[in-house]
């Protein structure tokens, strides 16, 4: 089975890759790895596809298999996940979700027991198992499955305790859509609980509709919303919660960098652990150059939170994330967290008393443009037409960057270019994608 790790997990169609065979060797090869790491329990988190009970099922009787015991949490964002897998002390925990995907689409996200991805040598060794026979342990050492029905509520009041108490969303309409995935419940409760007026997009699940035409990859949902509702602010999630796009009151759609420069900007502490920022090969040039101006180093990591993550541990540092909306906090979480996110910089603005578009001002992006091309091969990439192609152009820019590569998501090839003049950036875009249609 073709059942390998990407960027974030092991993810495809359900009808023909994410099964309930393949869940099942996926528990019960996790199960035998982590039972040699000396972990024998699991917490088990899901979002709201239709295929989530099944897959759930399925991946439950792999973990019991291998005498693993199953704690089952319910829909509940990846990052709560996290949370409860460090905070329950449970060895590790896993995620059954594909994210901004839609719902044809599931997948297996697994954290160690300090709520982070686990690591590549963890992974190979996972993916080594899954080929082998699926032999139960003996009955006696069978694993038990548990239900836990506090997973929602731990993680509303851990949420609201990273607001500090000197500040009051009271004044606040909030329109936040949680697309009809695994915040759906718990991220309005969270912004009422803490005083402000919420308007809800994106939380009536009905297994199907997750991620179609809402969530942080359709901000003009709320966009529109904040415009019509006359809004402070708009949250936009993803289907598993790990991700956020903000809109401002005047319907001016923040990304990730934009998240990110203005945490960065809000900090007074620039030294030790708060010295240096995040980011990845996606961050625009813009966001490197206004985050040194602030008096931080600047680092790029692979695509991915978790590379983000790996590099802030690596580095010794706090604060990180990804221009898609990934904004690792690690002060407060271990993964990538839109609520988190989002609290935060709502906070950070109610405490400078600034509005976005006063910090964003501060530093200016270089146009940036973003394609993806689907592929049957993603081995494209390593064509020498396209090579040469791309050589060519680089050798042409004085500025900008190029950088095609194939999704960890998803079978397509993703297209990055970056210069001064946004016409250039969209010809050199179209070019490069033309030339892999051609290849197809």
């Amino acid at each position: 089975m073709n059942l390998k790790f990407g960027t974030d997990g092991i993810r495809g169609p359900v009808e023909n890759k994410i099964t309930p065979e393949a869940c099942l060797r996926i528990g019960h090869a996790t199960g035998l790895v982590m039972k040699e790491l000396g972990w024998d329990t699991v917490v088990i988190g899901k979002d709201t596809r239709i295929s989530g009970y099944m897959l759930e099922s399925a991946l439950q009787a792999g973990f019991i298999a291998s005498g693993v015991d199953v704690n089952l949490l319910g829909p509940l964002p990846t990052p709560g996940v996290a949370y409860l897998t460090k905070t329950l002390r449970n060895k590790f925990g896993v995620v059954i979700s594909a994210s901004h995907n839609n719902f044809l689409d599931n997948g297996i996200k697994i954290f160690n027991e300090d709520g982070e991805k686990i690591s590549r040598d963890i992974e190979k060794k996972i993916e080594k198992n899954i080929a082998k026979n699926l032999t139960p342990v003996e009955t006696s050492k069978i694993g038990k499955a548990y239900r836990f029905d506090e997973s929602g509520p731990r993680y509303i009041e851990f949420c609201k305790s990273t607001v500090p108490p000197d500040i009051s969303f009271s004044s606040l309409r909030i329109v936040i859509d949680c697309a009809n995935g695994a915040c759906y419940k718990v991220s309005p409760e969270i912004f009422q609980e803490l005083g402000a007026e919420v308007i809800k997009i994106g939380t009536e699940p009905d297994g199907y509709n997750i991620n179609q035409n809402c969530g942080s990859t359709n901000p003009e949902v709320v966009q529109e919303a904040v415009i019509n509702n006359r809004a402070d602010y708009g949250i936009s999630l993803d289907g598993d919660g790990d991700r956020v796009i903000l809109v401002d009151k005047e319907g001016n759609i923040l990304d990730g960098d934009d998240l990110l420069y203005i945490l960065a900007f809000a900090n007074p502490n620039r030294t030790g652990s708060w010295s240096g920022v995040v980011g990845t090969l996606m961050s625009n040039l813009g966001l490197e150059d206004g985050i040194q101006k602030l008096g931080y180093k600047f680092i790029r990591a692979d695509v991915g939170d978790k590379y983000v993550t790996e590099m802030l541990t690596k580095k010794g540092w706090m604060l990180g994330g990804e221009a898609s909306g990934h904004i690792i906090c690690k002060d407060l979480v271990s993964t990538g967290d839109g609520t988190i996110a989002a609290l935060k910089v709502i906070s950070s603005l109610l405490m400078l008393e600034k509005s976005p578009q006063e910090i964003l001002s501060n530093y200016t992006k270089i146009p940036q443009i973003n394609k993806a091309v689907s592929v049957n091969n993603k081995d494209i990439v390593n064509d020498k037409d396209l090579k040469a192609l791309i050589k060519a152009i680089e050798s042409d820019m004085t500025v900008g960057r190029i950088l095609v590569r194939p999704s960890g998501t998803e079978s397509k090839i993703r297209i990055m270019v970056e210069a001064p003049e946004k016409q250039v950036a969209e010809k050199f875009a179209s070019d490069i994608e033309k030339i892999i249609r051609s290849k197809l």
